[in-house]
């Protein structure tokens, strides 16, 4: 899949599009395609390592994420693929939703 990453902390200018292996889900979680991906002011600070929520780079950013899912992880319950779905998963930790996969 493709996703918007970062090896350093930086400005905008330290985001490149690069090809990472596909997630897939754990015991719990779904697998989404990603439709958008929210931008909030945790995006830059973290970006710009004010806020080390994720530790050292490389990492994925986004929290704030919409898309389909394409498929479901162990006990997961009240869902089937196909599902529209938002929300911010697993805030604080990394959701990664700057991917096409999260």
């Amino acid at each position: 899949m493709r996703a918007v990453t970062q090896n350093t902390v930086g400005g905008p200018d330290v985001l490149v599009i690069a090809d990472r292996p596909d997630p897939a889900p754990k015991a719990g979680e779904v697998l989404v395609r990603v439709s958008a991906a929210g931008i909030n002011p945790v995006d830059g600070a973290v970006r710009g390592g004010n806020y080390p929520l994720l530790g050292e780079p490389p990492f994925i950013l986004g929290w704030d994420i919409s898309g389909t899912i394409e498929a479901l992880g162990p006990d997961v319950t009240g869902l089937k693929v196909g599902d529209q779905v938002f929300g911010m998963p697993h805030f604080p930790k990394q959701a990664a939703a700057y991917a096409e996969l999260a």
